[in-house]
């Protein structure tokens, strides 16, 4: 087993941290006030291929393996988690998805707009009375003619505000549960389709997070992403890479607060020295330190399984649970080493408080992950 970097990896590393440190770090505490992010870092986020990484090239893609696609969204992560999100949806559940299920149509129309930056997408599974129990969605497409007609509310949208195409997913029959769900490419510029900011939010404050509104949505049958009836098997092949994404977000989250602790325990005196002389201190530091590796490990191994082939979903979800209740964990202590102020925004362990607890929530919840590693431990069926 080999550890290191490549150094195509390790330039690629080179890359997003370099991009984080000029495009983003400045701007940080000013976009979490403002509750946005400036939109023109889609553009440049674009122009250094970090979302077309792993989507072919023929498509407009970076290509790329998927511990290159870790390693970008961890640096990310590290800087701001409201622009991993917008990577990590719009690549990591949209494009992705497309290039696994899509026609060759959809390939075509879509992948090229979404890896360049000049098209973003959203991830439209999540409704106001349906979160975990995703199988049990309201939202209908009902078929008329060449056409579908989609009516119903989808919640909680990551780039929701700012998306050219929705990724929905919708009940086409009335079979029971999952089976009766169908996934759908619809433009955002579709008669019919409102959206709505979500503000006030906890964490992620800068992330453009959305409630879609869709009345009488019109959209032609060749818009259907992969065989009726399959949008649940689509929604959660695109949930298994996406907890990589997000593992690797909160591993980024955890290296800032390790960053961030570290550096001031090393700066500030109490009782006559710097407090990272101090014992207990080294325990918190010790802890996050613990975490951090343990974390970005179970994350490269969801990576390499994919690579390799091998099934990597229940990796995944031990990833995603230990990586964002560490992220957790991490930033509550890198607070505590700040004191007094850690609890203030010009300091950035707070922020990094407030962007991990989501983490535990989206993308599955640390309860659902439980199920699924449960689950493939017994040989239990979901369903």
């Amino acid at each position: 087993m080999d550890l290191a970097l490549s150094e195509e990896q390790e330039a690629v590393r080179k890359l997003a941290e370099d991009f984080v440190a000029r495009e983003v770090t400045p701007h940080v505490v000013a976009w979490d006030r403002a509750e946005n992010v400036d939109r023109s870092i889609v553009g440049k986020l674009g122009e250094l291929g970090f979302l077309g990484l792993t989507v072919p090239e023929e498509y407009g893609g970076s290509g790329g393996d998927h511990l290159s696609y870790c390693l970008v969204t961890e640096e990310l992560g590290r800087g701001d988690s409201s622009v991993r999100g917008i990577v990590s949806v719009s690549l990591g559940l949209v494009a992705k998805t497309i290039a696994s299920w899509g026609s060759e149509e959809q390939k075509r129309q879509w992948l090229p707009r979404l890896t360049s930056g000049e098209a973003i997408g959203c991830f439209g599974l999540t409704e106001p009375g349906t979160g975990s129990d995703a199988g049990n969605l309201v939202t209908r497409a009902v078929r008329d003619g060449g056409d579908y007609v989609i009516n119903g509310t989808k919640m909680f949208i990551t780039n929701g505000t700012w998306a050219d195409v929705v990724l929905l997913f919708a009940r086409t029959n009335d079979s029971p549960g999952h089976r009766g769900v169908s996934a759908f490419l619809v433009s955002a510029d579709t008669p019919g389709l409102s959206r709505r900011t979500v503000h006030g939010k906890l964490g992620l404050r800068g992330q453009a997070t959305a409630e879609l509104v869709l009345q009488d949505v019109r959209i032609p049958a060749s818009c259907l992403l992969g065989p009726e009836g399959k949008g649940f098997s689509i929604a959660m092949s695109a949930l298994a890479k996406g907890r990589m994404s997000v593992a690797a977000g909160c591993v980024g989250i955890a290296q800032a607060a390790q960053d961030a602790a570290v550096r001031y325990a090393g700066e500030r005196e109490q009782f006559g020295k710097a407090i990272a002389r101090h014992q207990l201190v080294q325990e918190l530091l010790s802890d996050i330190a613990v975490d951090v590796d343990a974390a970005r490990l179970l994350t490269w191994r969801v990576a390499d399984l994919i690579d390799r082939g091998q099934e990597f979903a229940t990796a995944a979800s031990k990833a995603k649970l230990y990586a964002s209740e560490a992220a957790v964990r991490c930033a509550n202590n890198a607070l505590q080493v700040f004191g007094g102020y850690g609890y203030i925004d010009e300091y950035p362990v707070g922020k990094l408080l407030r962007d991990a607890r989501v983490m535990t929530l989206y993308e599955g919840t640390s309860q659902i992950q439980k199920l699924i590693i449960g689950r493939a431990l017994t040989g239990v069926s979901a369903f």
